[in-house]
């Protein structure tokens, strides 16, 4: 019988909530889950690191492969922004703020 089927139950909507990071000393809002990667990206900041010629560089697999991503985080140097979730108070320092 149709009107005794029950329907799946829907999921509930995800807890979405703002996390409050600072980057290169600026204190920027972000949604809980973002990558680090996107945080910087989203906060104007174009480049995480420096090549060793001096040419900026950004996240570009965003899988953690490339390593072209990287910037230190909470004092931790060469950390791939791509591979980590932004949590509260998290410190991230980039060379440049291009």
């Amino acid at each position: 019988m149709l009107g005794s089927m029950q329907r799946a139950p829907t999921p509930s909507q995800p807890d979405v909530r703002d996390v409050s990071i600072v980057l290169n000393g600026r204190r920027v809002s972000v949604s809980f889950g973002t990558s680090v990667a996107a945080a910087i990206w989203n906060a104007g900041v174009a480049a995480s690191r420096l090549s060793v010629r001096g040419e900026p560089r950004t996240a570009l697999c965003g899988m953690g492969i490339c390593h072209e991503c990287r910037a230190t985080i909470n004092g931790v140097p060469h950390e791939r922004t791509c591979m980590v979730d932004c949590t509260a108070e998290m410190n991230i320092t980039t060379p440049t703020t291009l």
